[in-house]
C-alpha cells in the first residue's frame, strides 16, 4: 500500500483530519488507551499535537491532564511530550522514559506498575474506571473496516474494545508486508467464562490477522508516516560475554542430565545487551531448532531466525535498532510466517506460559543473598522502568532466570547486597541467578543453603568478604534461624550508596 491509499474503507474516509484536529477531541481528565509497545506502533502524531493544546492551557492558567494507558513503554514523541508539559495525571503499566521517570520519582506523576498479563482483565472488569479515548495506530484500514496491526500490537485489541471514542493513526511508513504476520485472539473471557487457550506450539495461530473496531466509535483518523522509535544495542561487552557464557554451559548441563530437550524449551528474554549477548552466544551454539515465546523481538532473535538456529517466535512487538529493522523491513515476507504477533494478554498469559515450559530470562537491578530480585527501583524508592512481563514469566516459567554484572556505578555499588529494598521477584519465583562471576543453581536449596551459593557464585570478590561476614554474623546473631538476617543493618550498604560511598 502506499501513502495514498491506506485508507480502502470508504466509509471512514471522511473522518481523516489533522492531527490537532484530533488531538481537540480529547478532553481533559481523560483516560486514554494509546497503542505502543517498546518504542514499536505508538501513535506519533496525535500524542505531540495533544501536549501543544496541553501547553496552550498551561499557558493560559489552565489545568489540562490526562490518564495515559499503553502496552509498554512508548517513545519520546508520546510519553517524553506529554510529560514535558506535565500532561499526564496517571501512567500505566510500564514506561521508561526520563521525564516521566523524573516526574514519578519527584511525586508530580502517578504511576501504577502492573504485571502486562494483568492490563486486559484490569481494564475489562472496570478495575482502572473508564477507557474514555483510544489511539491507536494500524497500518492500514481494509474495505470492510477492519484494521490492519502495526508494529506491535499490545492492548490494542482491549483499547478498540473498551474505549467509547477511537482515533486511529494510520502510518504508511509501516511495511504492508506486515499485513498476516499478527494473531489476534478474540476468545478471551472474565471469570466465570473463560475457556482453555487452544495454544500449545509457539507457533500456533489460534484468531486472526487484523483488529476490529465498531464504525461508529471512530471519531477521527490522522495519516502519518513517521518511523518507530528504535533502541540501538552496544555490542555485547566482556561481561555481558560472561554471563551469556554462564547461561549456555548451564543449559548444556540440563540437556546432559536430561532436564531439557536437545532443542531446549522456548525462550523469553527480556530487553538489553545482556539479553542480545545470550542471543548471540544461542546463535554460535550447539542448539538447533530453538523457539521463542516471549514479549519482544530484539536484534538478536532476529538474527537466529536469519541463520535458522530459531524455527519460530511469537512476541506482541517489535524492539529493534535501526539496522536489524531496516533488514527486517528489506525482506519482512522471509520473516512473516516465521514470527506471530499477539496480544500481551496472550503473549504474556500465565497460564500458557507455565504450559509451554517457557525458559525466563530477566535482568535485574540487584539481587539479595537468599535469592529474592529487585528489577524496578534503585536505592528502594525510586523506580527505573517498571515490572513490565518480567512477573508474568518468571513466576510461571519452567526455568526462571535473572541476570545482572555483579557490580554498578563503576564498582561501588554491589548488585548482591544482604536485602534486596524493594522485592518484585520473591525467593519463591527465582530460580537461578547469573553475574559474570558466575552462576547459582537455587532450585532445591534451603534458605542459608541459597546464601552461601549466591555469594559464592554470584558476588564481586570485592564484597564477597563483607557479604560472608554479614551471612555468618546473622547466623549467629538473628532471632531466627531459618532465613537469618541482622535488622539493624541490613540497608547500611544502600544507606552508604545514598551517601555517595561505597557500599
Amino acid at each position: 500500500m502506499s501513502k495514498e491509499n491506506r485508507i480502502h474503507c470508504a466509509a471512514l474516509r471522511g473522518r481523516v483530519m489533522s492531527a490537532a484536529d484530533a488531538a481537540r477531541l480529547i478532553p481533559n481528565g481523560a483516560n486514554v488507551g494509546m497503542s505502543g509497545f517498546t518504542g514499536a506502533g505508538y501513535p506519533k502524531a496525535v500524542p505531540q499535537a495533544l501536549a501543544a493544546r496541553i501547553n496552550d492551557a498551561n499557558a493560559n492558567g489552565e489545568k489540562f491532564r490526562i490518564g495515559v494507558w499503553t502496552g509498554a513503554s512508548t517513545a519520546p514523541e508520546l510519553d517524553g511530550a506529554l510529560a514535558k508539559v506535565d500532561g499526564i495525571e496517571m501512567r500505566l503499566p510500564y514506561q521508561s522514559d526520563p521525564t516521566c521517570r523524573e516526574r514519578i520519582n519527584d511525586g508530580r506523576m502517578e504511576y501504577i506498575d502492573i504485571h502486562l498479563s494483568h492490563v486486559a482483565q484490569f481494564v475489562w472488569s472496570g478495575f482502572l474506571g473508564k477507557l474514555d479515548v483510544a489511539v491507536v495506530e494500524v497500518a492500514g484500514i481494509l474495505e470492510d473496516g477492519r484494521l490492519i496491526p502495526s508494529s506491535s500490537v499490545g492492548n490494542n485489541k482491549t483499547w478498540l474494545d473498551q474505549a467509547d471514542k477511537v482515533i486511529l493513526e494510520v502510518n504508511s511508513w509501516q511495511s504492508p508486508e506486515l499485513e498476516g504476520m499478527h494473531d489476534i485472539y478474540y476468545g478471551t473471557q472474565l471469570p466465570p467464562n473463560r475457556q482453555p487457550i487452544p495454544l500449545v506450539r509457539p507457533s500456533d495461530r489460534i484468531g486472526e490477522p487484523y483488529l476490529h473496531c465498531a464504525a461508529d466509535k471512530i471519531i477521527a483518523i490522522v495519516e502519518t508516516h513517521s518511523p518507530d522509535r528504535n533502541s540501538a544495542f552496544s555490542a555485547p561487552d566482556e561481561n555481558s560475554q560472561r554471563i551469556a557464557g554462564h547461561i549456555l554451559d548451564f543449559f548444556a548441563h540440563e540437556v546432559k542430565k536430561g532436564r531439557l530437550p536437545a532443542n531446549l524449551l522456548p525462550l523469553q528474554s527480556g530487553v538489553g545487551n545482556i539479553a542480545n549477548a545470550v542471543m548471540a552466544g544461542l546463535n554460535g551454539g550447539p542448539f538447533d531448532n530453538l523457539t521463542a515465546y516471549t514479549e519482544v523481538l530484539q536484534d538478536g532473535m532476529l538474527d537466529m531466525i536469519k541463520s535458522g538456529k530459531l524455527a519460530s517466535a511469537s512476541a506482541t512487538a517489535f524492539s529493534l535498532s535501526n539496522e536489524a529493522l531496516a533488514e527486517l523491513s528489506a525482506d519482512l515476507g522471509r520473516y512473516r510466517d516465521r514470527i506471530v504477533l499477539r496480544p500481551q494478554e496472550i503473549s504474556n498469559h500465565p497460564e500458557v506460559i507455565r504450559r509451554l515450559g517457557v525458559i525466563a530470562m530477566n535482568g535485574m537491578i540487584e539481587a539479595d543473598i537468599y535469592g529474592n530480585v529487585n528489577s524496578t527501583h534503585v536505592m528502594g524508592s525510586k523506580i527505573m522502568n517498571g515490572i513490565g512481563g518480567s512477573g508474568d514469566f518468571a513466576r510461571n516459567a519452567y526455568l526462571s532466570i535473572f541476570m545482572t554484572p555483579s557490580v554498578a556505578k563503576k564498582g561501588a555499588v554491589s548488585c548482591i547486597v544482604p536485602m534486596v529494598p524493594h522485592v518484585d521477584h520473591t525467593e519463591h519465583d527465582v530460580q537461578v541467578l547469573v553475574t559474570e562471576r558466575g552462576l547459582a543453581d537455587l532450585r532445591g536449596l534451603s534458605p542459608k543453603q541459597r546464601a552461601k551459593t549466591v555469594i559464592e557464585n554470584c558476588a564481586h570478590p570485592d564484597f564477597k568478604p563483607a557479604l560472608t561476614d554479614y551471612y555468618k554474623r546473622a547466623l549467629d546473631q538473628s532471632p531466627g534461624r531459618h532465613t537469618p538476617h541482622l535488622l539493624g543493618e541490613v540497608f547500611d550498604w544502600h544507606l552508604r550508596a545514598l551517601r555517595g560511598e561505597s557500599m
